[in-house]
């Protein structure tokens, strides 16, 4: 991609956040109806606490599903598990079998197993009082966030969040409510990426343990020729079969995240 397709999709990119960022301030303030040839937008109801109108909730709504993605990645147990489960793959010496699909498949579903508890109390706490007309946005966006963030505390190790806020040039927070959301992120994603990689070296320890007695044994036998990995890896299949491998690995991965 040239420099020139950088700068436009970069001015795309900016005029997107700069009309999102529009949106969210026209919602905070008594602002006007806009008026354009042919029709207007009303951007609060004319309620009482003035709730966002339905054109703007269908596009804050559908902003929300494009960054689904990335906060499934970010704020959930999902990059511990697909860690583990791509790490257990290369130790195993298959790099394409089980295909990437049935891993992140795997990995969806054990990460909504793992985040049920916080996905209910994020909905009895927030989604229902508002479905409900009991609060209003702003309130269930703040009540939603807190069940969220002290999941990611309990996962986040002390030094990593001290490490995003020295790098944000901010002060230690004494509770969990002072710390903001976009700080929290960044330090559960480097406890998760070690805490992973802890995981992985525990899970690659036998398989290398196969590897070095079937390359020893061949040595011996003076079958230098024959590559180890075609005599070891059936006897790590047939291992990791027999003590019913993929159980356990799931077995791990769901308690880890248990406080």
């Amino acid at each position: 991609m040239g420099p020139i397709m950088l700068r436009k999709y970069g001015r795309l990119c900016v005029y997107a956040f700069a009309i999102i960022a529009a949106l969210f301030v026209c919602a905070g303030v008594n602002a006007a109806d806009l008026s354009f040839p042919g029709g207007s937008v009303s951007f609060l109801s004319a309620g009482k606490d003035q709730p966002l109108a339905a054109p703007v909730k269908i596009i804050l709504f559908l902003t929300a599903l494009s960054v689904l993605p990335a906060l499934l990645i970010a704020a959930t147990a999902f990059t511990r598990i697909i860690i583990v489960l791509a790490i257990l793959r290369q130790a195993i010496g298959m790099t394409s079998t089980p295909p990437n699909a049935v891993l992140i498949s795997l990995a969806v579903f054990l990460t909504l197993f793992t985040m049920t508890p916080v996905l209910q109390r994020i909905d009895s706490v927030a989604v229902e009082p508002y479905l409900a007309e009991k609060i209003g946005e702003r309130e269930a966006v703040e009540l939603g966030v807190e069940p969220l963030k002290r999941f990611l505390v309990a996962q986040t190790r002390d030094k990593d969040i001290a490490l995003v806020m020295e790098l944000a040039h901010q002060k230690l927070p004494d509770s969990i409510s002072e710390i903001g959301i976009f700080q929290l992120i960044p330090a559960f994603m480097l406890s998760e990426l070690r805490t992973a990689f802890e995981i992985g070296f525990v899970i690659y320890l036998p398989f290398i343990l196969i590897d070095m007695i079937v390359a020893s044994a061949l040595m011996s036998l003076g079958m230098i020729m024959v590559p180890p990995l075609a005599m070891s890896l059936p006897l790590k299949i047939l291992m990791f079969v027999l003590i019913d491998g993929w159980a356990l690995i799931t077995e791990a991965l769901v308690r880890s995240f248990q406080p």
